[in-house]
């Protein structure tokens, strides 16, 4: 039988992530959950809302983690790929 450690735990902000949902980039919808972080698989430029509600560009490497909370992904001016959202829920 295999137990799950999760079961019965308080999720938390400082990790880890619960599920890791496929981020399609958008300029007008925000994520279907609030992302404690981003996972990339492809690297290049990440154009993102945080939880802050300021609009940041970074540059991001293959197969980066980015512990940031964020709300959107946009389509303009992101060019990185394979973008996955660390979620709680």
């Amino acid at each position: 039988m295999t137990t799950n450690p999760f079961t019965n735990r308080v999720s938390s902000l400082s990790g880890p992530a619960r599920d890791v949902a496929p981020v399609t980039p958008s300029d007008t919808t925000d994520l279907a959950e609030v992302a404690i972080g981003l996972y990339v698989e492809t690297g290049g430029t990440l154009a993102m809302t945080t939880v802050r509600g300021e609009t940041r560009t970074v540059q991001v490497a293959d197969f980066s983690i980015l512990p940031v909370g964020v709300t959107r992904v946009h389509a303009s001016g992101t060019t990185a790929s394979g973008i996955h959202a660390l979620v709680l829920t």
